[in-house]
């Protein structure tokens, strides 16, 4: 009776053995495998990695199927769910039968499909320019023929197209300046590459796609923009979405500039407060990037505020680059960080900067300060309701400053001056005598090796650039350096009832430091202003940090950039390992972690002090 038993329950144990693995067999082979495509399609709404494929790289490597197979690869092992297909660049039509089966290939396989068009000169297509950078002469009939007819045959392909940082140019032949009548350089180029964005772009497309959507693209280069032609006011109300170019690239080196981590988010978030809401992602690429400079793009860009980042380009991806790992791999830590900034983004003192003003000795300052630790926000419109302002030479264009100025200090904000604003603005006499120092100075900028620390001499290396010799009144001279005989100051302080007004004795760079190594666009030289000791970094710092109730003590190049009152993203960009202390009154008594590793973190009294290994970052983050 038992053996009947036990070869009843064995049959039974058989049948239910054999029915799981049926099951476990039929639901394996229909889930997901989760790969990180179909991940990076599950986080789509955090963050949206794209890939922009050049005219030639469509041409020598989409052509045919294998070269299509191996793109798919390319993107699923990437986490790629988006192709910016391009159709002219430097005199290369990709024809329409091409265009089509590439678009009809990608779809099929998920990926979303938008075109695009680098608007540089090639053989037989459009007029080169007459001066140094290979741009067109938008103003001749050929150039906007040619480009009128490949966007009318790219608008029956597409429904969505990109218009690439090339709308631009520097021309000065004489059809140039014929056409410019009387104008400034700034003003006629804008005026042009405003009409011509309808005349060539906008309306061809529409004509042949009434819902097709136009972008442009703006390059990085911020403080530049309207020498060459791009108008930020009028443009994006004419254009559907905004893009961003966040490309820094590598700091440390010459062959696109030195150009600093912070010039991204800078970038962005000035181009935001101009774009009508169109903004919808940014750009940067691989060049002159190793893998810190390349990940380092992405945090910048994404801290910025931006949810789809396009990468530059294809043929980067076929080749293959170091920090394309690092992209795979801190995928998650980037859409973590990217939704996190959709719902508290980065805050800061403000910096003015109005649309197609001249940035004079200040170019590219922001991105300069914002990497000594002080987290700047830039605005194109007076930022009335802050508590701290910095003017660079940019705001002397508002002719109205001197009265938005009295405002901010009968609310007690603090203002900061720097020299080239004073030089260059309305009423400066009465803003030097504000300032607590001598009215008139002359700019003549120069630089010092010699630092004062403490009554001590500290020499740095690149030397330190200075604006002017201004002297005091009756301001107090936070920091100074020693020029031959003299004690020279480079931040002073005037007390303005219950706050201050400082003095910013800066200089970065200039046209004529454009001018000396014929660099026409980026950073021209490395600078002494990342080069200051630890000491003069948290002076320096305090005084844009002060209202925020946020103490850093570290050196240059620790960037910090805070989420209100829900944490701070801290990054390392030295080449070495650093230490930082933050203290912050609203961390006491609060739960917090790591935002990229999920690591408990602990504060004593308030503060957190940590070391980061080099080119690294720590996000904190408050615990819900």
């Amino acid at each position: 009776m038992d053996h009947k038993i036990n070869k009843t329950i064995l049959r039974i144990l058989l049948v239910i053995f054999s029915f799981s693995l049926f099951f476990y067999s039929c639901t394996n082979q229909n889930s997901e495998v989760n790969d990180l495509f179909s991940h990076a399609q599950k986080r789509s709404d955090d963050l949206r990695l794209s890939v922009y494929i050049t005219a030639h790289a469509v041409n020598d490597l989409l052509s045919t199927d294998a070269g299509r197979r191996e793109a798919i690869s390319l993107f699923r092992s990437n986490g790629i769910t988006k192709a910016y297909v391009e159709f002219y660049r430097g005199g290369l039509v990709i024809q329409q039968p091409l265009l089509e089966k590439v678009q009809q290939f990608f779809i099929s396989n998920q990926i979303d499909v938008v075109g695009g068009i680098a608007t540089v000169p090639g053989t037989n297509f459009g007029v080169r320019q007459q001066a140094q950078l290979g741009w067109f002469n938008w103003q001749n009939p050929k150039t906007q023929k040619d480009l009128k007819e490949v966007m009318q045959m790219a608008a029956a392909v597409f429904d969505e197209i990109i218009v690439d940082d090339f709308l631009c140019t520097a021309d000065t032949s004489e059809e140039s300046k014929n056409a410019r009548a009387g104008r400034s350089w700034s003003q006629y180029r804008r005026d042009l590459l405003t009409q011509l964005s309808q005349e060539l772009f906008i309306k061809p497309a529409k004509e042949i796609n009434p819902d097709i959507s136009i972008i442009i693209k703006y390059p990085q280069w911020y403080d530049r923009f309207h020498l060459f032609g791009y108008d930020v006011e009028r443009e994006p109300a004419l254009y559907d979405k905004v893009w961003v170019g966040t490309e820094s690239r590598g700091q440390y080196t010459q062959r696109y500039g030195f150009v600093q981590p912070y010039e991204g988010f800078v970038n962005y978030r000035w181009l935001s407060t101009l774009s009508q809401g169109k903004i919808s992602g940014a750009w940067f690429d691989h060049g002159d990037c190793d893998d810190d400079d390349f990940i380092e793009q992405a945090y910048q860009t994404v801290l910025a505020g931006a949810q789809e980042i396009v990468i530059f380009n294809y043929f980067s991806f076929v080749n293959g680059h170091k920090g394309h790992h690092l992209l795979r791999m801190q995928f998650d830590q980037l859409a973590d960080l990217a939704r996190e900034i959709a719902l508290n983004p980065v805050q800061g003192a403000a910096a003015y900067k109005p649309a197609h003003s001249d940035a004079g000795s200040d170019l590219y300052l922001m991105d300069f300060i914002g990497m000594l630790g002080a987290p700047l926000i830039p605005h194109s419109t007076y930022p009335a309701d802050s508590d701290v302002i910095l003017l660079p030479t940019q705001a002397a264009a508002d002719s109205n400053i001197l009265q938005k100025i009295e405002s901010s200090l009968s609310r007690n904000a603090t203002l900061i001056f720097t020299t080239g604003f004073l030089a260059n603005a309305p009423n400066g006499e009465k803003l030097a005598e504000m300032a607590g120092i001598t009215w008139p100075f002359k700019s003549t900028p120069f630089n010092s090796p010699i630092l004062l620390e403490s009554g001590n001499r500290k020499e740095i290396k690149h030397g330190l650039d200075l604006e002017a010799n201004i002297k005091s009144t009756t301001a107090q001279t936070l920091l100074a350096v020693q020029h031959g005989f003299e004690k020279i100051p480079f931040l002073t302080e005037q007390k303005f009832g219950e706050n201050s007004v400082y003095i910013l004795n800066v200089h970065t760079f200039s046209q004529a430091d454009f001018d000396k190594v014929k660099e026409v666009l980026l950073c021209p030289k490395p600078l002494g202003l990342l080069e200051i000791p630890q000491s003069w970094a948290n002076t320096f710092r305090g005084v844009f940090n002060q209202k925020s109730k946020v103490q850093l003590d570290a050196p240059s190049r620790i960037c910090l950039q805070p989420l209100g009152e829900n944490g701070w993203v801290i990054h390392n960009y030295n080449q070495s390992k650093t230490e930082f202390t933050l203290q912050a009154e609203s961390a006491a008594g609060q739960s917090w972690r790591n935002g990229f590793t999920g690591e408990t973190i602990t504060p004593d009294n308030g503060i957190f002090k940590y070391e980061l290994p080099p080119r690294s970052r720590m996000w904190i983050k408050r615990d819900k």
